[in-house]
């Protein structure tokens, strides 16, 4: 007892010794989380394929992505967010992502951000983590280390502050590009029409840890001539011969337009240009190049209905992005394309529910028949999905 009580006075005497000090610091500690903002987001859905693979899991064969299962109900993905914004020169922020579901997390933590996910498993991933800071630079330059959702391409892997027009990802999404980088980044507005950014990371195409000497590196540009018009260019590169020394060199060009035909009817034109040096191409073993285009058009019929249609083209001659057969097994090239009508509902302002179908077709039997053997050139599917964020 007297242990306790002699405990007791130091603490007090220490508090009284330094008060002011530690009055300072609780104030500063409440200060900082106050700023903190929590957000969520929760996605599940259910797919059904026409070909009716005998293998749910695989249903949408090997060039879709986060949706390749069939005749299955799941539970897509849940997110919670932690940020501290820094709107302010000066301003010292972080955000982290936290995600754990059956596909974004299982395909985006289990295979390397590869985008070659199996089967149905839960997953646990950090989406983002970043510290941020608003650097007293001109009118502040905002710079992010860490991991981030990458800057290239028009759709996203959908959150709290940003989901798709459809429900399923493009070829393109999937696989003509990255989906996040881990490294540091530098964004300056020069004015409310004109942005920049610049980015170092490890790999140009995702890859959490640094496979070899070389980095990746980024750049967009974002530019908007007239209200009803946005335009963002935008490039990775880097040196992709991870473990080898010799050069194989990777550069993505991409390309965003959005443009408000009307007040209730929105055109968004996506292009994407890629090329890897260094006997990359599957087919000929010399340099391989990729490339796509895809349109959707978006009308509002009022505040609680739309309808988002996405015609995409990709073309993949010389088999490194995309599969055909087996897992994986990038044994000949292929052009795919892909028609996607959307309805969206909103119930609620935080509530969305949407129904889609999708046609999908190749030059190569590279879809699952009954028999979960590629020999199907193309395929029907319908999905249905809910989502919820605050």
């Amino acid at each position: 007892m007297k242990k306790f009580f002699g405990v007791g006075v130091l603490a007090v005497s220490l508090m009284v010794q330094v008060g002011g000090l530690g009055v300072a610091s609780a104030e500063s500690a409440l200060e900082v989380l106050k700023d903190i903002e929590i957000h969520g987001f929760a996605s599940t859905s259910y797919n059904y394929n026409f070909n009716n693979p005998v293998t749910n899991a695989n249903g949408n064969s090997r060039n879709r992505i986060y949706d390749r299962d069939s005749n299955t109900f799941k539970f897509d993905s849940g997110e919670i967010v932690f940020v501290k914004e820094t709107p302010n020169i000066g301003d010292i922020g972080f955000r982290t992502d936290l995600n754990f579901g059956n596909s974004v997390p299982a395909v985006n933590a289990a295979n390397g951000l590869t985008g070659a996910g199996v089967g149905l498993r839960d997953d646990f991933d950090v989406q983002q983590g970043y510290i941020s800071y608003n650097a007293p630079i001109g009118k502040g330059l905002q710079i992010d280390m860490g991991k981030f959702i990458t800057h290239v391409g028009a759709e996203v892997i959908e959150g709290h502050d940003g989901y798709n027009y459809n429900f399923s990802r493009s070829f393109m999404f999937g696989f003509g590009g990255p989906f996040v980088h881990t490294g540091v980044r530098a964004g300056y507005s020069i004015s409310d029409d004109l942005s920049f950014l610049f980015m170092v990371a490890n790999d140009a195409l995702g890859a959490d840890v640094d496979g070899n000497n070389g980095k990746g590196y980024g750049a967009q540009v974002g530019y908007s001539p007239r209200d009803d018009v946005s335009v963002i260019l935008n490039w990775v590169g880097g040196n992709r011969n991870i473990g080898v020394n010799n050069n194989s060199w990777l550069s993505l060009w991409d390309m965003v337009v959005d443009v408000s035909l009307t007040e209730k009817t929105l055109l968004q034109v996506n292009v994407d240009y890629g090329t890897q040096a260094g006997n990359s191409a599957v087919v000929t073993g010399g340099d391989a190049n990729w490339w796509g285009v895809s349109t959707i058009v978006r009308h509002d019929y009022n505040k609680c209905f739309s309808i988002n249609a996405r015609a995409e083209y990709f073309s993949d001659e010389d088999g490194t992005q995309t599969t055909v057969g087996g897992v994986n097994n990038r044994t000949s090239g292929q052009k795919l394309w892909e028609f996607t009508i959307t309805p969206e509902f909103r119930i609620k302002q935080n509530l969305v529910v949407r129904f889609e179908y999708r046609h999908d077709e190749s030059t190569r039997f590279a879809f699952n028949d009954t028999n979960n053997n590629a020999l199907n050139s193309s395929q029907d599917t319908l999905a249905a999905n809910a989502l919820f964020h605050f």
